[in-house]
């Protein structure tokens, strides 16, 4: 099969495998969904959750987080990593949305690849899993890793894979491949044990041992 009808097979069974996919980040916004996000960099969802459950509640507006000091912020954010960058990220994010935003994150990929410590895959993440559009992929390092081992790409570059994925995917189903390849490297293609014996992928995918 050629790499359009391979993607669809693979969204097909893993949808079977992982019904209604979304992200693992918990949230109740938009502005939530952004903040886990930035938090998220190089560092668990599950650590990430855990400092979420209180902020959420203490933070709830873009104002919320420009009037609280940054020390403050910093020491409730404190068991995640670079913590001090991502106060500052969020501090600066906060700033924006209300200078130019009216306090609300966008609904754009280009508007919110404008706001600090937003890149692509965060504005894929929001788009998707808050209102519900597809503009483009998310690519971490799960897809990065699953969609060059299943010959979907050969690139190494996130926007060069994103570009890649989008062209043989239809777009209807580009937020959830993305959530359904994290999933999956989550569970069974772990980066140092990749379970081949029960992957449901197992003989579609050139890098399988079984």
């Amino acid at each position: 099969m050629d790499k359009k009808e391979k993607v669809l097979e693979i969204i097909k069974r893993l949808d079977k495998r992982y019904p209604n996919v979304k992200t693992a980040l918990n949230f109740n916004s938009a502005l939530d969904l952004v903040v886990a996000t930035i938090l998220s960099a190089q560092t668990t969802d599950i650590n990430v959750n855990k400092v979420t459950e209180n902020l959420f509640k203490k933070y709830q507006t873009a104002d919320d987080y420009a009037n609280v000091s940054l020390t403050e912020l910093e020491n409730d954010i404190k068991s995640i990593n670079f913590y001090k960058n991502k106060a500052k990220y969020i501090k600066n994010l906060a700033k924006k949305l209300i200078e130019e935003f009216n306090g609300q994150v966008p609904k754009t990929m280009n508007e919110l690849v404008t706001l600090p410590g937003v890149g692509r895959k965060t504005a894929n993440i929001v788009l998707w899993n808050v209102f519900g559009i597809n503009e483009g992929i998310a690519v971490d390092t799960h897809v990065k890793r699953i969609s060059k081992l299943l010959g979907l790409t050969e690139n190494t570059d996130p926007d060069k894979i994103e570009q890649d994925l989008m062209e043989i995917t239809p777009r209807k189903y580009w937020g959830k491949l993305s959530h359904l390849l994290i999933m999956l490297g989550r569970e069974i293609c772990k980066a140092k044990a990749p379970n081949h014996k029960i992957c449901p992928l197992s003989d579609i995918c050139p890098s399988s041992t079984t």
